[in-house]
Formats: structure tokens, sequence, C-alpha cells
């Protein structure tokens, strides 16, 4: 006999835990069709990866390093941030470091950023939308069919949504929901989620490279960039290098002071110089190791939904595809 799927009423409660780029794909289509949602974020602000670390007299992405649009559902969103000023084409050159020589990218993809953070677009979707930052959401249980959410920082929230959305890496999801839904335990172990570690090199002048942007395909590193060479970005000179994300796994828990020269180490081994002052960051859920092709995943069952670029390919077009895919499932549910 087949599951009859209940229809969601423009009277029902979503939370959305997490905003980053999925999650604010997901609420801002349900909110557009009507339903009251709420987003929950642990963090002080919105984007997640898609982030900018700022401080006085400089900036730099160091999540996401830019991203492009292929699905014409995608390309219609990046118009309309064009159009308002929160994204805009970076034509730097790209290069590739391998074998020890240096070469130009194959790839003929448009590359885009946003402006003039890398934040902007997310902030453009949170614009509009009911957004708890400061939130973390440390249990969630589900009784009389609707759901109670735990934080760690206000304890239980009274607010009893009819869904939740997961929009949170896959190992963070499983912590939540592995005793109330058993599709996350399959689809954690196919993600297998790899961390990275990130630094923002500050230089006191312009350093000259072969390329200001590159993929590093030996070695340690697997990124370098010349922040200031995105659009619209100011202040000083600042670099950014990621670690091989297999590297980075293998030293996520490492301390960061024996992280850090190592990697200025390779930046140096490239052609860089030894930076005037630096950051680090460690990126623990940065991407997925198997690229999953669900899209989504929702259970109407309980009233529960995942969405995330690891659910779809990675990228941040794939986040935000997750994200509109999961509400407009929701939404039109006969």
């Amino acid at each position: 006999m087949a599951l009859i799927l209940p229809r969601i009423e423009k009277k029902s409660q979503v939370a959305v835990i997490g905003a980053g780029l999925a999650g604010l794909s997901c609420a801002s289509a349900l909110a557009k069709a009507g339903i009251q949602v709420k987003v929950f974020e642990k963090s002080r602000g919105v984007a997640g990866r898609m982030s900018t670390r700022k401080s006085d007299g400089w900036q730099c992405d160091h999540g996401a390093r830019y991203f492009t649009a292929r699905d014409p559902a995608f390309q219609n969103q990046l118009a309309i941030w064009l159009e308002q000023g929160v994204a805009a084409q970076w034509q730097t050159p790209i290069g590739v470091y391998e074998n020890q020589a240096w070469h130009s990218s194959k790839s003929s993809d448009a590359r885009y950023v946003g402006t003039p953070w890398m934040t902007s677009p997310a902030h453009h979707l949170a614009k509009s939308l009911e957004i708890h930052t400061g939130h973390t959401i440390s249990s969630i249980n589900r009784a009389q069919q609707q759901w109670q959410l735990n934080t760690a920082e206000y304890g239980l929230l009274n607010y009893h949504p009819d869904w939740v959305i997961l929009a949170i890496p896959a190992p963070q999801a499983l912590a939540l929901t592995k005793a109330i839904d058993p599709a996350i335990t399959g689809l954690h172990e196919k993600a297998k989620t790899e961390g990275c570690w990130t630094m923002m090199l500050r230089f006191n002048q312009a350093i000259t490279m072969p390329f200001e942007a590159a993929f590093i395909n030996e070695g340690i590193l697997s990124w370098v960039a010349r922040n200031n060479a995105k659009p619209q970005r100011t202040g000083e000179e600042v670099w950014v290098i990621h670690a091989q994300s297999q590297w980075s796994q293998d030293h996520i828990d490492a301390d960061p002071l024996t992280i850090a020269p190592q990697m200025i180490a390779a930046f140096i081994a490239l052609g860089g110089k030894a930076p005037a002052a630096h950051a680090i960051h460690r990126w623990r859920y940065a991407s997925s190791a198997t690229s999953l092709q669900e899209g989504f995943h929702c259970d109407f069952e309980r009233g529960i939904g995942y969405c995330g670029d690891w659910l779809n390919g990675g990228r941040v077009e794939g986040a935000w595809l997750s994200g509109q895919a999961l509400a407009n499932t929701i939404i039109t549910a006969d």
C-alpha cells in the first residue's frame, strides 16, 4: 500500500537548523510559499562556510574559494545577486602547480564571489528571514506530532515546529538524529566528511607569485589565493592558503601551533614569503570525500529533512540547489 504523504499546510511551522547557504535557500523558499520558518544558527552570523574573517585593516575569505553556476535555477539566483551587487565575477586567471611547475587551469567555467565579502549572498537571502544566531541546538525530540528543540544556551525552547530541517554537516546531523531517524546513519557513512586547515597570511606589502590564485596538486597545500585580487576587496595584503583534505583530516586534532609553521613553509616553498602576521582556522567538516547525489533527504512520516552540499555533489551551487529541492518537495507534497 502506497504511503499517503500529508500536505504541509500554510499554518505549519518549520525549524531550519543551520544558516549556511543550504539552510537559507530552503528557508527562503518555504517562506515565499507562506510557511512560517525560523532559522537557528550556533554562530554569531550567517553564511556557514561562505565565510569572511574581518578585523582592523584586513579581511579574508577563509571558507569557500569562489563558486560557479551551471544549473539554470542557480544561474537565475546568481543573476539576482549580480543585479543587487552582492556578487561579481572573479576574472583573475587561475593557475595549477604540479610536478614542480606552474601552468594555467584548463577550466573555462566563470567564477564568482560575494561582494564586498563572500558572506554577502547569504546575507541577501537572510534579510527577509527570522534568524536566531547564537542558538546551538543540542538535542531534538519528536512528541505529539511536533518537535522540541533544546539549546545549549537557553535550554528547551518554547517553540514546537511541525517540521525540522537539518542544514548542517553530516556528522552534526548524525549526532542530533541518529536515535530518531535511521536514514541518517547510512547517509553519514556514505558522505565521509573531511576537514580542512586554512590560514590567512597578512603582509606589509604586496607579494608576487606566478598566479594570484592556484590549485596546488602536490605537497600539503591544495589552494593559495591573494584575497585582494577579488572584486571590491580592501585593506592589507592577505593571502589565504588551504591544506590538502587528507592531510588536514590526518591532522584534524593537532595543535594549531604545530600546523601553522608547516603550512607557511609550504607556501614559502611555492615562492611565497613569510607573513608579518597570520591566523589559522580549522574547518572540521569542510567537504565530503564522496560526492553524494541524493540532493536531499526527506521523511514525511517524521516531519524531518536534510539538505546541504554534502548531499548534492558538494560546491556552493550544490548547497543552494539542495535547499531549494527540499523546500519544493515539502511545499508540493500531496
